[in-house]
């Protein structure tokens, strides 16, 4: 069973609706008893970080998800998932992550010619042998929607890179951890596959 953590974000039924489609149970929770009791667990979203890290702490969902990592359960953030794993971003300056990872998350900057924020298609530079990517070819499109993007501490923890006026950390391991900045349930088949990856049985 999988657990998609639902905190009043948006983009969750996507996400079950990929999952059920690759044939994995699978439930939309905020009950920490079930989120706890779920074999992985997956932190979706879009929207404001500082909005979302309220709500996370308004539901206890912080220390959930703390428990579910610590327990070394796979976890998968998507998009907004992947930077509230981090300690903070420039979209709310002062409002604490759940610093799970280590990076900063930072606006993509203004050039000329790009538009903001970054919606659409990008092929993805595969690196560091992530485990997400197994099957999946150097070069693979994968659809994004964000204004932040992710520059991580450690590079050995990144496994897929982006360029959009900047090169954006798209997707990072570390150990049980996993996160894409981009939505694999909105990626067609790459997408699936990704899915496919993390859901797997044994080791992911």
């Amino acid at each position: 069973m999988i657990a998609i953590i639902d905190y009043d974000a948006g983009n969750l039924k996507s996400v079950e609706k990929a999952l059920k489609y690759l044939g994995e149970a699978c439930v939309i929770t905020r009950e920490s008893r079930e989120i706890l009791a779920a074999d992985k667990v997956i932190l979706p979203g879009v929207g404001a970080f500082g909005r979302a890290m309220e709500k996370l702490k308004q539901y206890e969902l912080n220390k959930v998800i703390h428990e579910a990592v610590e327990q070394g359960k796979p976890f998968l953030g998507i998009c907004l998932g992947l930077q509230l794993l981090f300690q903070g971003s420039q979209e709310n300056s002062g409002v604490e992550g759940l610093g799970i990872l280590d990076g900063e998350i930072v606006k993509i900057p203004d050039k000329p010619g790009l538009k903001i924020p970054h919606i659409g298609w990008n092929s993805l530079c595969l690196q560091n042998q992530g485990r997400l990517f197994q099957g999946i070819s150097q070069g693979a499109f994968v659809y994004f929607v964000h204004s932040y993007y992710l520059k991580a501490m450690d590079e050995a923890i990144v496994k897929a890179s982006a360029d959009y006026g900047v090169r954006i950390h798209a997707s990072v391991e570390q150990g049980n951890v996993f996160a894409c900045q981009f939505h694999p349930e909105k990626s067609s088949s790459v997408g699936l596959q990704i899915l496919q990856n993390f859901a797997g049985t044994g080791e992911v």
